[in-house]
């Protein structure tokens, strides 16, 4: 009896497993339906855009986004509507700023201006916003 034999032999008496089966090519087939549907496709490069390269002012502007709209400057894409979320925009902009005191004189002068005006914006915006 060949090793494949035994693994086939073992597979079959065991009802609880599902049975995978393999061709002479060594192609496995798994007979049992996917948990992830289109798991055997490629994603399709034409939905989604690329994504931005990684970068201190992409990190700078997600993190100011997210306290954007959890200032209620931007709509929920969800229910479309504005929702305010103070302790959540506090911890985004408390997250700029501790950014800001790790990276003190190792940014460039762009990199330092765009998170002082970044920060300075949120502050103003933190202030002014009324909610929770």
């Amino acid at each position: 009896m060949s090793d494949h034999d035994k693994i086939d032999g073992d597979a079959s008496n065991d009802e609880t497993e599902p049975s995978i089966e393999v061709d002479g090519d060594g192609n496995v087939s798994d007979p049992s339906p996917s948990d992830v549907s289109d798991s055997g496709k490629e994603p399709s490069t034409d939905s989604m855009p690329e994504p931005p390269p990684a970068s201190f002012s992409v990190l700078v502007t997600m993190l100011f986004t997210q306290a954007m709209g959890m200032l209620g400057q931007m709509p929920d894409p969800n229910t479309g509507e504005a929702k305010v979320n103070k302790p959540f925009a506090k911890h985004y902009i408390d997250t700029l700023e501790m950014l800001e005191s790790k990276t003190k004189g190792n940014l460039d002068d762009q990199e330092a201006a765009m998170l002082n005006e970044a920060l300075h914006a949120l502050r103003m915006m933190y202030v002014d916003t009324r909610g929770e």
